[in-house]
Parts: structure tokens; C-alpha cells; sequence
């Protein structure tokens, strides 16, 4: 859901999430999509497989499946099974109402930009009560740094090196969880400038980080 909050002003803290193994697990949602779309095409898809390196774009998992040729319609396909079998399925990661809370208690504004379409990342946010400010869909790796600049975002929180490169391009600090499909030691060698577990430990991060 989308919130007005009042005191963070224009040109105060903003601070953006990655949605996917960031905010939310949606592993087995996109498994079940994945397996449908094997199902209706007779192509045999390890979807244990897919969900174990999300991040990029839809597009980019279809054409490791099919031709190209045949990629947008395995999108449509995907797209159409996705709001019955992965919204429902998808669960909120450890500490992730506590993150936004904090945000939000420092007087900022969470904005979460993902490479989900925005269509069903709202459908997310909405169905687990995620409370933030802005989503932008349909971004990834260096565009979300774009999206990130663009709003003047000071923090991106994400789980993939994308997301690092992401925070790099927008002159943001760049904050990875090892919620997703890489180690502590694999982020911070891309160039995060601060790894935690998950998202626990992000208030008090975040706490100290706005300290004067």
C-alpha cells in the first residue's frame, strides 16, 4: 500500500528496497508460475533452478527456456498465471515491517523499485500490507540507479550485485542482505558498502548511520 507521510519533506531521506529476497520471499509463487508455464508449453523447466537467482529482468529467465522469438509470449504466459499462483504464496522476509517503520520513524520515505513488473509488485505490497511511499516497476541494475537519482535516494537496500551497481550509478549507499542469492563476501567484493544478514538488523543500522 502507498502512505502520505507528511513528515518527510521534499529533499529529506529517502530510502530505497529491492522487493525480491529483499522485502518479500517470493520463491515458491514463482516456482508454481514457472511450472504452469512447463506445464502449457511441453518445455521442461527446472524452476528450483530460476527461483534460486532472482533478480533480473522476466525476459532475460524466459530466453534461458525458449527461442527468442518465442520470449514475449512466455512473458504474457507468465504474467497471466502470476497474480493467482505467486501473490498469495509470497511471504515478508525477517524484519521487514521493522525496516519501514524505521524509515518512516526517522522522518523518510521508502521507495521500492524493482525489476517486477509494477502491476504485480503492488499486488504484493498490498497483499502482505507493506507499507511504502513509491514503487517503480520494471527496473534493474544500473536503471534502478537511474530511478534512484532521480527521487535524490541517499540508501538502496537490495540483495543482488545489481542492486549494488544500482546504488553505485545513483552515488547512494549501497546496503545488501544475504537474504538472496549471494554471499556477504561476494557482496562486499562488488562493492556494498555495508552487508547484514537480513533486514533485523537494518533499524539499528540505520539508527547509527543518521547519527549527527
Amino acid at each position: 500500500m502507498a502512505i502520505d507521510h507528511a513528515t518527510a519533506a521534499d529533499g529529506g531521506l529517502i530510502v530505497g528496497f529491492d522487493l525480491d529476497m529483499t522485502l518479500i520471499d517470493s520463491r515458491p509463487g514463482i516456482a508454481a508460475v514457472w511450472d504452469a508455464v512447463a506445464a502449457r508449453t511441453g518445455v521442461a523447466i527446472d524452476s528450483e533452478l530460476v527461483v534460486s537467482r532472482l533478480g533480473p529482468p522476466l525476459a532475460h529467465e524466459a530466453a534461458q527456456w525458449f527461442p527468442e522469438h518465442e520470449v514475449p509470449g512466455i512473458v504474457a504466459m507468465y504474467r497471466e498465471f502470476y497474480p493467482e499462483l505467486a501473490v498469495e504464496a509470497a511471504a515478508h522476509l525477517p524484519g521487514v515491517v521493522e525496516a519501514l517503520a524505521a524509515v518512516h520513524a526517522a522522518g523518510g520515505r521508502v521507495l521500492v523499485i524493482t525489476a517486477k513488473n509494477g502491476p504485480h509488485a503492488q499486488l504484493h505490497l498490498d497483499h502482505l500490507g507493506l507499507e511504502v511511499d513509491e514503487l517503480v516497476g520494471g527496473a534493474w541494475a544500473e536503471e534502478k540507479g537511474e530511478v534512484l537519482r532521480e527521487r535524490g535516494a541517499a540508501i538502496y537496500v537490495g540483495d543482488h550485485l545489481g542492486d549494488v551497481r544500482a546504488a553505485k550509478v545513483a552515488d547512494a549507499v549501497s546496503v545488501a542482505v544475504t537474504t538472496g542469492p549471494y554471499s556477504a563476501e561476494e557482496l562486499s567484493a562488488a562493492g556494498a558498502d555495508v552487508v547484514l544478514g537480513d533486514l533485523t538488523e537494518f533499524p539499528a543500522w540505520l539508527a547509527a548511520h543518521l547519527e549527527p
